[in-house]
């Protein structure tokens, strides 16, 4: 299952988000895909594209980086699945 992560910096914490993220990596548990991300220009959040079976293991994650910000975790499904889905109803 794919989700979206919203990952919200705390205030002044992108350098140091940045440094960890360099020095230690994602830090994901084993089962949770990072996709790809993108980040604002002010640097006050990043979204993110993972892929995981087992939800529990974001909270594994977000216990490594809840001292730099809070997250908010969405499932998602792409435009194909979601206009498939939906066809029936057309």
């Amino acid at each position: 299952m794919l989700y979206m992560v919203i990952e919200y910096f705390n205030a002044g914490a992108a350098v140091d988000i940045y440094r960890r993220a360099r020095d230690d990596g994602r830090q994901l548990p084993p089962g949770l895909e990072y996709v790809d991300s993108w980040v604002d220009l002010d640097y006050f959040r990043c979204f993110q594209l993972m892929r995981t079976d087992d939800r529990a293991l974001f909270e594994v994650w977000i216990a490594a980086w809840s001292d730099l910000g809070h997250f908010e975790i969405i499932p998602v499904r792409t435009s194909a699945e979601a206009a498939q889905h939906i066809a029936d109803k057309l």
